[in-house]
């Protein structure tokens, strides 16, 4: 703190910096939060209802994570929070991009409009498909000034630029020619489209947990502003759209450099997984409290397996990512199930699927007939090598349930999404209540973090702007 001489009452010439000054203003006033600070949505329901909820009462945003879930769970999810939280608390949702099934994509997003969920969360787009634009424009009204205004708002996660620049775009004449000639939206809808970009809010996502292209925030960052400020300018949008920082953000330090970096707001996610809140096991959370930096590894993507796609993982107590690897490596390798050496066969078999290659394959083909997709079993008879990589990917599916269930006995195959974040999050909080994860609130932490980072930038800006400092 800077002292003044007794008696002295001017006004401190380094004023401290709060919280709410961090980030963008235009941020917390479009989603009536106090800081610009968002929970991202996590897989499976790990960002659970309960969080959101916890998170919208301290006025905050995050996002439901509606990945792996069906449409049916997502709806009694919304119910719940719904009926908890008033309409002045934000929210959002999760939306996966669903290549494969476009139709659950759709049906989520019919869900939200029928809800009247205001804000999306688009994960792992490479492109712009009709839900997203359909959910952008349904909201798109003038207001009594003539501006355009946007009741459906969409933040979308992106980790190249080639994909930001869609998103930091109008939205695709094709589709939304298509939607209008189906008349899902109005002529003026149609219209507005034309002046707004197909995002509010750009999440920039260094390396992460889960799903990543392991990026560097300070390389990331800058590229995309720029990209934001061409085409803003290419465009002429009255808004530009907001760029923030997620990836890598777990303590002070790492939020003041991204706020440093100009971030308009700020994203958290692995240090969210580890909190009272998130709807993961115990087992998961008691492993996860404990790591540190250097504790995760790259494994392969169970839902991108013949791509050699990655994910970020827990490696510390557990062999799923050696495994994992070792299952891409023999998919490499050789053109079946039948044509792998016995001896590692039977080590698969026995000591990590434990069960034999035919009964995955029997409860592999019955869940997708069950689930609509007989062709994927057809297919999968017809070619051994696609019937290989369907074999392998029960165990990615295998491993999650597992730690989803808290199956301590199996603890070795637990897949955890998580990234080096929660590493430094847990050396921040070491020696303090926080240490335990039984005294992690998502809420509380979203605060601490906050009011730190600005304790610690009004102590740099100080000796930055001391008299000694200065020429």
């Amino acid at each position: 703190m800077i002292h003044t001489l007794s008696g002295d009452t001017s006004p401190d010439p380094f004023p401290a910096i709060t919280p709410q000054q961090l980030g963008a203003t235009s941020f917390r006033a479009d989603y009536g939060v106090k800081y610009a600070y968002v929970s991202g949505g996590m897989y499976r329901g790990i960002a659970s209802s309960r969080l959101v909820i916890a998170m919208a009462q301290a006025g905050l945003l995050s996002f439901f994570g509606s990945g792996g879930l069906s449409v049916d769970v997502v709806e009694h999810a919304l119910n719940e929070i719904q009926n908890t939280l008033t309409e002045e608390q934000s929210f959002g949702l999760n939306l996966v991009c669903n290549l494969t099934r476009p139709e659950q994509e759709l049906a989520l997003v019919e869900l939200c409009l029928k809800r009247q969920v205001r804000c999306l969360e688009a994960a792992a787009f490479i492109r712009i498909t009709p839900a997203l634009v359909l959910y952008r424009l349904r909201g798109l009204t003038r207001n009594e000034q003539g501006q355009i205004v946007s009741a459906n708002k969409l933040m979308a996660k992106v980790s190249r630029p080639e994909v930001a620049s869609v998103f930091l775009s109008p939205a695709p004449d094709n589709i939304v020619a298509q939607l209008l000639a189906e008349k899902h939206i109005t002529l003026e809808q149609a219209e507005l489209s034309k002046h707004i970009a197909m995002c509010d809010d750009l999440c920039v996502e260094a390396d992460s947990g889960g799903h990543t292209d392991q990026g560097m925030p300070a390389v990331l960052l800058p590229a995309m502003q720029q990209l934001r400020d061409t085409l803003s300018a290419q465009y002429q949008f009255n808004t530009a759209p907001r760029v923030g920082l997620a990836g890598g953000i777990g303590t002070p330090t790492s939020a003041a450099a991204a706020f440093m970096m100009g971030a308009d707001f700020i994203l958290t996610g692995s240090i969210n997984q580890c909190t009272v809140e998130a709807d993961t096991s115990a087992a998961v959370k008691t492993l996860l409290q404990d790591i540190n930096v250097q504790d995760t590894d790259y494994a392969p993507a169970g839902d991108m397996f013949e791509l050699g796609a990655k994910v970020q993982v827990l490696k510390k107590g557990v062999f799923f990512p050696a495994r994992a690897q070792k299952l891409y490596q023999l998919y490499q390798h050789y053109p079946s199930l039948d044509a792998i050496p016995a001896a590692q066969r039977s080590q698969l078999e026995n000591k990590v699927f434990k069960k034999t290659f035919s009964q995955i394959w029997q409860e592999t083909s019955q869940y997708l007939h069950q689930q609509g997709r007989s062709a994927e079993v057809t297919r999968a008879e017809q070619e051994p090598k696609y019937k290989m990589a369907r074999v392998f990917r029960w165990y990615f599916a295998h491993s999650m349930k597992l730690a989803f269930a808290g199956e301590t006995q199996e603890r070795v195959n637990f897949q955890v999404h998580t990234g080096p974040a929660l590493g430094a999050f847990n050396q921040w909080v070491k020696g303090t209540a926080l240490e335990s994860w039984q005294q992690r609130y998502v809420a509380d932490i979203a605060q601490q973090l906050m009011t730190a980072t600005a304790a610690l930038l009004t102590t740099q800006t100080r000796l930055w702007l001391a008299p000694e400092h200065v020429d």
